[in-house]
């Protein structure tokens, strides 16, 4: 007899489990924590096979018989339930948003820096793969990525939201080329996140405050790695992170040249930094105390490590700057500001500066304003 709802209701749990047939080998079976569990008994290449359907009341006994016929169907056509929904499952999980990201990653984090990486990852896995990542990546609407955007927006980041953004586009337009996707929903967010303010680097831009603060470098009282580092620092202009990181095997004292290899290097091509005398004078005087290690500025806790991200600065504050009057990469917006005011080559600042030649990233380190065009 054909099972009907006020049956199915009044089914209770018993001592041990039972069945409730609806026929066509589909039953309702009753276990004894009172759970009603929907099944199909069916003959495969001769082999007998259970197919979970599903649970009641989520699955109505309507829906079950309407899910039985689907079943049915892919027996008659020689498809094996079980290995179909097995098949689903793994196409699922391989094209949902974090499965893709994921692939995206390791492939693109081959080129980058370990501390690029990892930004970039923790960015996904802090505010993006809680939200989408089990969506599949082709269901993924603008609006739904954009309400991913608002909550890392609501908490005042919003240039990491640009960022993520960003990364999201990449992910997207990844997932077009494998064949997972057929649009990024990226691109129709563009005006729709608040807009970035334009961050300066602090530093000091004026020649007489320049000068008061090289005076009080080459009065550092401190560690003499520390105030070296300091001191070069305006000399060579470079990121202070390749700053801290610089080896002696580096350096050509012949050709007076620093290469910085590619690996190191923001843009992943090698940098090379002209050598001034007064940058070889410091070099000499520095080499007597670590030239025979690794790094220039190696920790004070152990000479196979850098100093910290966080030295040169804390040096600064030592000297009395804040943290909104100077920082280490403030170096470099003093002499991308000061060479531009003297009217040399921005194009040369631009390369020894190691950027993309782009204007917003020359008006980010230089502080005075770009010139007007000629009418």
């Amino acid at each position: 007899m054909k099972l009907t709802d006020t049956k199915i209701k009044n089914a209770k749990p018993r001592d041990k489990q039972y069945k409730l047939t609806d026929g066509q080998g589909m039953h309702l079976l009753i276990k004894p924590n009172g759970s009603k569990l929907w099944r199909l008994e069916y003959t495969f290449n001769k082999k007998r096979n259970t197919h979970a359907i599903g649970r009641y009341p989520t699955i109505s006994l309507k829906d079950a018989r309407k899910k039985l016929a689907a079943i049915k169907e892919l027996i008659t056509n020689g498809i094996d339930p079980n290995i179909h929904r097995k098949t689903q499952k793994e196409s699922t999980e391989k094209n949902s948003f974090e499965a893709v990201a994921n692939e995206w990653f390791s492939q693109q984090s081959q080129t980058w820096s370990k501390s690029h990486s990892s930004r970039i990852y923790r960015r996904l896995e802090k505010d993006v793969f809680p939200w989408i990542g089990s969506m599949q990546i082709d269901e993924i609407k603008a609006s739904t990525l954009l309400t991913t955007l608002r909550r890392v927006e609501s908490r005042g980041a919003i240039e990491t939201a640009h960022r993520i953004q960003q990364n999201c586009g990449q992910i997207f337009r990844y997932a077009i080329a494998t064949d997972r996707a057929e649009q990024d929903p990226s691109s129709a967010l563009k005006d729709a996140l608040q807009p970035t303010k334009e961050k300066h680097h602090p530093s000091i831009i004026e020649p007489l405050k320049i000068g008061t603060l090289l005076r009080a470098i080459d009065g550092y009282e401190g560690r003499l790695v520390t105030k070296c580092a300091l001191k070069i620092a305006p000399l060579v202009f470079v990121r202070p992170g390749e700053l801290r990181h610089a080896e002696w095997s580096e350096f050509d004292y012949d050709a007076k040249e620093w290469r910085i290899p590619a690996e190191k290097m923001k843009m992943k091509a090698i940098h090379i930094v002209p050598l001034s005398d007064q940058v070889l004078h410091i070099l000499s005087e520095l080499h007597s105390l670590t030239g025979k290690g690794k790094y220039l500025f190696p920790s004070v806790r152990s000479s196979s490590r850098s100093i910290s991200e966080n030295t040169v600065n804390g040096a600064l504050r030592r000297l009395g700057y804040t943290k909104d009057e100077m920082t280490g990469h403030g170096f470099r917006s003093i002499v991308s500001t000061r060479l531009n005011e003297m009217g040399m080559n921005r194009d040369a600042i631009e390369r020894q500066l190691a950027h993309a030649e782009r204007d917003e990233i020359r008006a980010a380190y230089s502080q005075i304003p770009p010139a007007k065009p000629e009418a």
